[in-house]
């Protein structure tokens, strides 16, 4: 599969615009898919185009006692309560601390919207990940949840992480405050 590489800096022509660390899509739901890059650990993963609303600079985070380890905390995003999801737990990634590189990308899935911690956003994955071979079958059982595929390029394999099974991630944390 041949693809190309956008870098994802500030004011960067072409599908990605923006300015002091944020970065918007602007893609219709017509145009072909590609993907945000995201570093998370030493592996690489991209989330679809159609699903990022936005990629900022990671903004302060409150942390919620008795919450998962993937639920960070929540976030003020244009002025909503955003759940901050850190998958490095569910993929076996380790949690070393943020650098400033670190990257909020805001997702959204039909109703919900969730902030998934990026170590870096190294820029986007011009190639529709609908094109996606099958998850690799060695998977951790956190990581097999939530990654739904994978594809390649000259610098190697890059997990499809599925969008709509991380925020589906919500019902752990419902049953955990409800008492189920």
């Amino acid at each position: 599969m041949d693809s190309k590489l956008v870098d994802a800096e500030p004011a960067a022509a072409g599908s990605l615009s923006g300015d002091l660390g944020y970065v918007t899509t602007g893609f219709s739901d017509a145009e072909p898919a590609g993907g945000i890059l995201l570093r998370l650990g030493s592996s690489r993963y991209t989330v679809s185009m159609t699903d990022v609303a936005e990629v900022i600079a990671l903004p302060p985070v409150t942390r919620i006692p008795g919450s998962p380890s993937f639920l960070v905390g929540v976030a003020n995003w244009r002025g909503r309560m955003l759940p901050v999801i850190d998958v490095r737990p569910l993929l076996g990634a380790p949690l070393l601390p943020l650098a400033s590189s670190a990257r909020l990308v805001v997702v959204q899935a039909e109703a919900l919207t969730a902030g998934l911690v990026a170590e870096a956003v190294p820029g986007v994955y011009d190639v529709s990940v609908l094109a996606a071979d099958p998850p690799p079958a060695t998977l951790p059982p956190g990581a097999a949840r939530i990654v739904s595929g994978q594809v390649s390029d000259a610098q190697g394999p890059i997990a499809v992480l599925d969008v709509h099974a991380l925020l589906a991630l919500k019902e752990q944390v419902d049953r955990r405050r409800h008492g189920g």
